[in-house]
């Protein structure tokens, strides 16, 4: 295939794009396992740490996501295409 070539993939739907639903859940998911451990006392204290992280990263997503979907909306010419 050459550079002028063209590719015709089928474009996926929207819905198994959307980085969206994957970021709340899987917050929302690290959520309740650190609600559960913190309320299981000593039991899981070893787990608590992982808690943490997970939701550390989920917050560092979202806030990646929020960021490069600002700036798509303005226009930034090295924003991430398709973010709505």
């Amino acid at each position: 295939m050459s550079v002028s070539d063209t590719r015709n993939d089928p474009l996926l739907p929207e819905r198994l794009t959307d980085p969206r639903p994957v970021l709340v859940v899987g917050t929302v998911a690290w959520l309740v396992a650190t609600v559960v451990v913190l309320v299981s006392g000593d039991r899981w204290e070893s787990a608590l740490p992982v808690c943490w992280a997970g939701l550390a990263f989920g917050a560092i997503g979202t806030l990646l996501y929020l960021v490069q979907r600002r700036a798509a909306r303005r226009g930034s010419r090295t924003a991430q295409r398709g973010l709505n």
